[in-house]
C-alpha cells in the first residue's frame, strides 16, 4: 500500500503544480475547485483501478466515487468557464491579501489543496486493498451516497435553471430544496462524505475515514462554503437575503420559520 499512496500522491502533487502553471497563463485561479473534484476522482480511480482488492467492491466504489468527481467537476467547470475572466470572490480577496507575491502564494495553496485531495482520496486505498466481501457497509453507503449525489445534483439544477429565468441580481431562490435550506448543495455534499465514509467501514481500518465526513462539514460550515457564500450573497442582495436568512435552514433541509 506504500508504493501506490506513494506514486499517487506525487501525481497529485504534479497535476496541481501543472494546474497552477494553466491558471497563472490564463489569470484566473478559480479553476482549483473544479482541478479539486476531478483531482479526487482520479486519484481515488487510480488506486482502485490498480488495487488487489475485492474486485466488486473496487468497481462499486469507483462508480460512486467517478460519478461524484465527473458531476461536481463538470458542474465547476462549466461556471468557471462562464463567469471567465471573472475570478471568485474567495480568490478576489486572496489575491489582495497577498499583493505582491500573488504568484507563489497560490502555488502553496495549490499544492495544499492537492494535499487535501490525497488525504480525502485515501479510505480508497483502503477499499481498493481490501480482499473482505461486499457486504452491509457497502450497500448502506451506496445507497447515502446515490441518494446524496442525486440531491446535491438536483439542488445545483434549480439554482441554475433560478438563475437563468431572473435577471434581477437581488433575486433570492426559494424554490424547490432552496426553500428549506439556503444550502441544500453543501448538505448533500457532507451527506456524500458520510456514504463514502459507509463504504469504508467494511474495509480494514475502514474506521480511519471518519475524518473525511468531518473534515468536508467543517469547511462547509466554517471555511470556504457557507461563510463565503453567505458573505457575497449579502453583498449582493442586501436585505432580501437577510429575510431568507431568518426564514430558511442555514444547511440541513426544514420547514421554513415565519418571518
Amino acid at each position: 500500500m506504500i508504493l501506490p499512496f506513494l506514486i499517487g500522491s506525487a501525481a497529485a502533487l504534479a497535476l496541481f503544480a501543472a494546474a497552477w502553471l494553466w491558471a497563472r497563463k490564463i489569470d484566473n485561479y478559480s479553476i482549483v475547485d473544479a482541478v479539486w473534484a476531478f483531482g479526487i476522482g482520479l486519484l481515488a480511480g487510480g488506486w482502485l483501478a490498480t488495487g488487489s482488492g475485492n474486485p466488486a467492491k473496487r468497481i462499486a466504489a469507483a462508480a460512486l466515487i467517478l460519478a461524484w468527481s465527473l458531476r461536481l467537476g463538470y458542474h465547476l467547470q462549466r461556471r468557471i468557464a462562464k463567469a471567465h475572466p471573472e475570478e471568485d470572490p474567495r480568490y478576489d480577496k486572496l489575491r489582495s491579501h497577498w499583493h505582491g507575491r500573488v504568484a507563489r502564494s497560490f502555488f502553496w495553496f495549490f499544492e495544499g489543496q492537492a494535499l487535501s485531495v490525497i488525504l480525502l482520496a485515501f479510505p480508497f486505498l483502503l477499499i481498493a486493498v481490501d480482499r473482505s466481501p461486499f457486504g452491509f457497509w457497502e450497500i448502506s453507503g451506496s445507497v447515502v451516497t446515490l441518494a446524496a449525489i442525486s440531491g446535491e445534483a438536483f439542488a445545483d439544477y434549480q439554482i441554475t435553471l433560478f438563475k437563468r429565468h431572473n435577471s434581477d441580481p437581488k433575486a433570492v431562490c426559494k424554490e424547490g430544496l432552496w426553500r428549506y435550506s439556503r444550502h441544500p448543495n453543501y448538505f448533500f455534499e457532507s451527506l456524500i462524505w458520510v456514504g463514502f465514509f459507509l463504504f469504508a467501514l467494511g474495509s480494514a481500518h475502514g474506521w480511519t475515514a471518519v475524518y473525511s465526513p468531518l473534515v468536508i462539514t467543517y469547511l462547509l460550515l466554517k471555511v470556504t462554503g457557507v461563510p463565503a457564500t453567505e458573505a457575497s450573497a449579502l453583498a449582493r442582495k442586501g436585505d432580501a437575503y437577510r429575510d431568507y436568512q431568518r426564514t430558511t435552514s442555514v444547511f440541513i433541509p426544514l420547514p421554513p420559520r415565519l418571518p
